[in-house]
Formats: structure tokens, sequence, C-alpha cells
């Protein structure tokens, strides 16, 4: 129980400290002042002054905040609280692409610390592979007319090598509908079967049918660990950041589509839980959860939504092509319609964590 406790303090305050030093960082790089750092929100547990910011461990753990001098035009560089800053320090005051680029920084940031994680589980444990091994085969489907039998192993589809079972999928997909010369291992013997594939049913990760050509088959499960090198550990941590971020994006459509049932969505309880869960398996299956969340994370934030940073970084680009700022009077309305929105998703998404327990 307490190491569970531990995990979830340690990734929910470390997703959020770097994201917030994403921010921190980059404003720091273009000379903007930095009046506060704080970890989690309201009153401070514990706080020091390094320079001229405060650093801060507050009270409610959901996110954290860099609170920058000239933030918006209502910020009296001339107020006590800016005592120690100029005019000089303003984030109002730097270029609009300087400022998209402190924007972003927090959810790049998210999407750094999911590479980063991803090198360091390829370095200490390789990457896992599924095997070509058959497992399963779809009744009446064109791999059981032909003979395909559950343990074979497939070595090559019409000329092409076949070391895992994902170069199946593709070397069938580019065939389509055509006759296939499928070489397999089976009992030490090799078999040469020709299987043409059908246009068959599947569900995919969202749980939709789709229609693509198919033999019937599906993976034993049988996998291999493989060793790599230090560069292609960053080369697979690359690849598998960008497929996961790929998967999130496409998750937001799907949600937003009611593919996905809006019940489905879950709060802090929900991530609480599944650190909890994955601390009961060891600190791979953490590490790879806080990966997945730090991308989810990124991700978020980078929609067009107000008070997120995407809608900031929208409104960026705006004063870019137009050449001034959005209205006061826009952004204060569109302020507080963000506001309002997250926090009915806030309440939608506890009150779902709350029904699943």
């Amino acid at each position: 129980m307490l190491s569970s406790a531990i995990a979830i303090i340690l990734v929910l305050g470390g997703l959020i400290f770097f994201h917030e030093l994403g921010h921190f960082s980059v404003a720091r790089a273009f000379g903007v002042g930095i009046r506060t750092f704080s970890l989690g929100f309201g009153p401070a547990i514990y706080k020091f002054k390094r320079g001229r910011t405060e650093y801060r461990l507050s009270a409610v753990p959901l996110g954290g905040y860099v609170s920058m001098v000239g933030e918006s035009p209502d910020d009296d560089i001339n107020s006590p609280e800016n005592r120690e800053f100029s005019e000089a320090d303003s984030f109002i005051k730097r270029k609009p692409w300087q400022r998209i680029c402190i924007v972003a920084a927090g959810p790049i940031a998210n999407l750094l610390l999911a590479f980063l994680i991803y090198w360091a589980l390829f370095v200490a444990n390789g990457q896992l592979q599924l095997l070509p091994e058959v497992g399963s085969i779809l009744p009446d489907s064109p791999a059981a007319i032909a003979g395909l039998e559950q343990g074979d192993s497939v070595q090559s589809i019409s000329g092409t090598k076949i070391q895992y079972w994902e170069d199946i999928s593709k070397t069938i997909a580019q065939h389509g509908n055509k006759e296939l010369r499928i070489v397999v291992n089976r009992d030490g013997k090799e078999l040469t079967l020709n299987i043409t594939p059908s246009l068959l049913s599947r569900k995919n990760l969202f749980g939709e049918d789709e229609k693509t050509y198919l033999i019937g088959i599906q993976a034993a499960g049988t996998t291999e660990q493989i060793d790599l090198s230090f560069i292609n550990c960053a080369s697979a941590a690359v690849k598998q950041t960008w497929s996961m971020t790929v998967l999130t994006i496409q998750g937001f459509v799907k949600l937003i589509e009611r593919v996905i049932p809006a019940e489905t969505v879950g709060g802090p309880i929900m991530i609480a839980q599944l650190v909890s869960q994955q601390a009961e398996q060891g600190i791979i299956a953490v590490l790879g959860l806080a990966a997945l969340i730090s991308i989810n994370l990124g991700v978020l934030n980078l929609l067009p939504i107000p008070v997120l940073d995407g809608a900031h970084i929208v409104m960026l680009v705006y004063e870019i092509i137009v050449g001034k700022p959005i209205p006061a009077k826009v952004m204060d309305y569109s302020l507080r319609v963000g506001i309002f929105f997250l926090l009915t998703l806030m309440v939608w998404a506890t009150f779902n964590d709350v029904r699943r327990l």
C-alpha cells in the first residue's frame, strides 16, 4: 500500500514538474522574469526563494504553475509583487514566436519525458517482439481452408522474409487479394501453402468494425526479447513515442465522435488506481504507464481549448498573422468558456471515477 502511494505521488508529481519545468526553462532562456514556480495549487506547504523566484510545494496536487512577469496586459509592472522586476522582464514584451516557444514548451516537455522513459526502458530491458507463430485460426477462413495449423511458424510470404508477427500483417496488406505463397515451419519441416486473403471484418483498437484483407489467424503470443544498441534504443523510443502520440490523438477524436463512450473518461482517481495497479507489477510497468500518461498530458494541453496551452498558441499565431493581439474582451470571454468547460470535464471525470468505484 505504501509503495503504491509513493508511486502515485512520484508519477503525478513528476509529470506535472516536467511540464512546468518546460515552461520555466524556455521562459528563463528568453529572459522572462519568473515570480513563482509551484508544484500544486493553493497554500504553500513548503517554499524557498532563490534569486528572484519563489519555489513552492503547494497543498492541492492537481497541477502546477509558473507565474511569469507580464503574463497578461493587466499585470502591472509597478505592483508590489513585481518590485524586483523591470519592464524588460515582461512576458508580454517578448516577440510572438518567443511566447509560442514558452507556451509550447510544457506539452513538448511531456512528450520528451515519454521519449526518455521509453529510451531508458529499451536500454535496460531491450525490446519485446511478438514472434510469427500462429495461434488460433478462424473457422472457414482462407488459412483454415489452406491447411495452416496452430503452432506453425511463418517463415516468408511471397518471397518476403518474416521475422516478427507485425511483418505478417504488413505483407498481407501490401498484396491485397492476391494469392500468397506462405512458407511455414511445422515441427522442424518447411511447408509451402498457397493462400488468397479475403475481405474480412475485424475490430480495431477503438472497437470499430473495419474491413481489410485477412487470412484469419491470430498470434500465439510467443515473444522474444531483443537487445538493442544505445542508438537503436533511441530510435525505438522515438517510434514508440510517435505511435503512442498518434494513438492518443486518435483516441481524442474517437471520444468526440462518441465511438469511445464518454463514460470511459477518467480523472485523478482513475490515474491513481492505474498507477497503484502497475506498482504491484514493478517499476517497469509504472514507468511504461507514466510515459503513456505523459503523452496524454502533452496532447491534451495542445488542444485549442481556452486556458490550455493550445489555445494560447492559437491566439499567438493570430497575433503573428494579423499583427495585433486578440481583443481583450474576446480573450476574457474565451477564458471564461474554457474554465467552465474544464470544470465541467473535471466534475464529469470525477463522477465517472466514483461510479466505477
